[in-house]
């Protein structure tokens, strides 16, 4: 069922969590919630979108759920998933990525070690829902993946992708032509998409039916 199942929930910030007065009622609601959910089946997944648009304070009220105790009230909650999704840190883990391009070393050569603690640093001082969160400092979080800028060979694949679910036909030509319709940074060597795959699909769209007009 994915998505649609009723044992994962989604929160996005700014639909979910809005004003910034309600902070504390929005932390006991969320305690509320996945007390709740919890308690009915032991195997949840929680996933907290856009955290870095979140108002600081409301993420901890999920510290207390991924400590290192077997139960709280008799309730585990410890075989449920608490998923958070933010584009912070995401000029450090640029950066980054780019010094192993300048280094002549592949962006997949990164361990996530080394990115572990640049993703730690950032999103405990950058303004947003991480903001000197104690998930951070308690070391509450187990694991810290980067989302790794895409390279234009990596867009092209995502074109790839988008012309044969279509049912276009792939050529070289066709997709170096939709993907320079695409931005890319820094500005003096164009190594990553600015957009990653985001607009692809538009893109291949007008790309397709401009060529059927020439």
């Amino acid at each position: 069922m994915g998505m649609k199942s009723k044992y994962v929930h989604l929160f996005i910030a700014e639909l979910h969590f809005p004003h910034l007065e309600r902070v504390e009622t929005y932390k006991s609601q969320l305690r509320r919630w996945i007390t709740g959910n919890v308690t009915e089946c032991p195997h949840n997944l929680f996933i907290f979108d856009e955290v870095d648009k979140m108002h600081p304070g409301i993420i901890d009220a999920v510290k207390p759920f991924l400590g290192s105790y077997g139960e709280i009230d008799g309730v585990n909650y410890r075989k449920s998933i608490f998923l958070f999704l933010s584009n912070t840190a995401g000029t450090d883990i640029a950066y980054k990525a780019l010094q192993y391009w300048d280094e002549g070393k592949k962006r997949e050569d990164i361990s996530r070690k080394e990115m572990e603690e640049v993703i730690r640093q950032s999103a405990y001082n950058e303004e947003g829902g991480l903001w000197h969160s104690d998930l951070i400092s308690s070391y509450s979080i187990d694991f810290y993946l980067p989302f790794l800028p895409l390279e234009k060979k990596h867009v092209k694949l995502c074109i790839r992708d988008n012309l044969l679910s279509k049912g276009y036909r792939v050529t070289e030509e066709r997709l170096n032509r939709i993907a320079n319709e695409l931005q890319y940074f820094p500005p003096a060597k164009n190594v990553f998409s600015k957009s990653g795959c985001k607009r692809i699909s538009q893109r291949v769209d007008v790309v397709v039916m401009e060529e059927e007009d020439e």
